[in-house]
């Protein structure tokens, strides 16, 4: 599957990479001392080149890592316009086809399961319009976000960025009020990636607790509350979350894909069986049920922790934003996907849908039980597989101050204590609904609305402007606002909701 007319600069190579992926980005001292076109700039300003995003990122619900390979530095040796796709040196170079591949790896996965419940929030025809217009809209700020990267590495002549690393040099080339928040702008970048990231594994504790109580209380005359379930499921993860290379992960994400595919088409096999009248639905909620659509559906959808990886391992980069392109097919297919379970989901079970189209599936039929215990399975997988990232992260920062004696001990040690923490968050927030709202408004409006809207601004602040009226300015002031909506509102539904289930109501969630 091709976009544009290829070329055949790096052969393809195998997509199981076993390396702990890194990006570098190296450049001559004589380039470091460069000028961009603008006398009003002074003395350029440089992102570090040990400054490197965290290899693998992961969109929240996905159930694959999108593993990079080791990058070699970059070399600008010669004069001119700089291409930074010339520059990539890049040891497994992915397609058109494969990168389109990994996009919907990433972005398709258990969000997919709530869907209905998002549309449970909105209404099917208001859910169905909105669903399309929310996806729409984080699909146009990954072009933002990666139209920026491009700017900034010709502007810098840099081969390749990570999404920290072009928040942090968007601000040093932006306005000098912003030069001196260009740490705190990628500080808060990776901080808000590990809380989705860590929040995602405090999800798929419940989720998997959640399916496993419903069916082994159909053979138990004790049930068990969902919460020592939880802590019952965190104990093996303990020992699966000291595995830190990739490649012994690798076969708990194949049976974990397998498992999911399979659970997932047996679902839509119950979905559409007797499906009722749209009529029977409602077309459109109360708006006070609007936040909670929101943080779902963004949850869902939101890929942006995956695109500047995806794109910095492309062999044709130029093709993954445009029109056609790589991004728009992707992310086209996986918005029809989302709307279509939404929908029908939503239109099969009506207001007894729950957060998880699974656990709607009959108690007593065999077959349904067996779906909710591929789907646990397959998550229970994902999660050794999604610790990875935020792991990578944390352990990046702190490396470096801490005693070459001490480093495996303390690792292992911070392994533990993360997975505790997940558990004992979990444990605390047994409700799947608003913890998925709560993560998606928090996280995900955060790093796929406003950040890519604040980037823009400092990238076009001085060249090539904000456009005629001041377009520019007025379009991300927009979505900087409707980011800040979807947070705030979204966040005090999740946590009224959270209230509601201490005080009892909610209780048939954590019981």
């Amino acid at each position: 599957m091709s976009f544009h007319k290829s070329d055949s600069r790096t052969p393809l190579a195998p997509a199981e990479y076993t390396k702990i992926p890194t990006v570098v980005t190296v450049y001559d001292s004589e380039r470091k001392n460069g000028n961009r076109n603008n006398a009003s700039m002074g003395q350029p300003k440089f992102i570090r080149s040990d400054m490197a995003d965290v290899p693998a990122q992961q969109a929240a619900g996905s159930t694959l890592p999108l593993v990079l390979t080791r990058k070699k530095g970059g070399d600008d040796g010669e004069d001119g316009l700089y291409n930074p796709f010339e520059h990539r040196k890049v040891e497994h170079p992915t397609s058109d086809l494969e990168t389109f591949v990994h996009l919907l790896k990433g972005s398709l996965g258990s969000g997919i399961l709530a869907m209905p419940m998002a549309f449970a929030n909105a209404g099917l025809w208001f859910g169905l319009l909105a669903t399309f217009a929310v996806g729409t809209l984080c699909t146009y700020c990954v072009h933002v976000l990666v139209k920026c990267a491009h700017i900034l590495c010709r502007r810098r002549k840099i081969p390749m960025m990570g999404f920290a690393d072009v928040a942090e040099q968007a601000f040093l080339d932006g306005p000098p009020a912003l030069n001196r928040w260009s740490r705190f702008i990628r500080f808060m970048v990776n901080t808000f990636l590990v809380i989705d990231l860590l929040g995602c594994c405090c999800i798929y504790l419940v989720f998997v607790a959640t399916n496993v109580q419903q069916v082994v209380g159909v053979y138990m005359d004790t049930e068990l509350s969902v919460r020592l379930w939880i802590v019952i499921v965190s104990a093996p993860l303990v020992f699966m979350c000291l595995v830190r290379n990739l490649k012994f992960l690798t076969p708990f994400s194949m049976i974990a894909n397998i498992l999911m595919f399979v659970g997932i088409v047996i679902t839509f096999i119950y979905m559409f069986s007797d499906l009722p009248a749209p009529s029977e639905r409602a077309g459109i909620v109360p708006p006070a049920q609007w936040p909670l659509f929101f943080g779902t559906v963004i949850f869902a959808l939101e890929g942006i922790g995956v695109v500047m990886s995806l794109e910095n391992d492309m062999k044709n980069p130029s093709h993954f934003i445009g029109c056609p392109s790589v991004l728009n097919f992707g992310m086209g297919l996986v918005i029809g996907l989302y709307t279509l379970v939404g929908f029908f989901g939503y239109l099969k079970y009506g207001d007894e849908t729950q957060a998880s189209i699974t656990l709607n599936l009959p108690l007593e039929d065999k077959l349904a039980q067996s779906v909710k215990l591929m789907i646990a399975i397959a998550i229970f997988f994902t999660f050794t597989l999604q610790f990875y990232v935020p792991v990578s992260i944390l352990w990046k920062g702190i490396e470096s101050k801490i005693p070459a004696a001490r480093q495996n001990v303390s690792e292992y040690g911070m392994r533990v204590g993360l997975v505790c923490l997940c558990c004992g968050i979990a444990v605390a927030l047994p409700n799947l609904g608003p913890f998925i709202s709560l993560i998606g408004a928090v996280c995900l409006s955060t790093l796929g609305m406003i950040v890519p809207a604040v980037i823009e601004l400092a990238v076009y602040y001085e060249e090539p402007g904000f456009g005629r009226f001041k377009w520019r300015l007025w379009k991300n002031s927009g979505l900087i606002l409707f980011g800040i909506v979807g947070f705030v509102t979204g966040t005090y539904v999740s946590i009224r909701e959270f209230q509601a289930e201490f005080d009892g109501g909610h209780g048939g969630d954590a019981q």
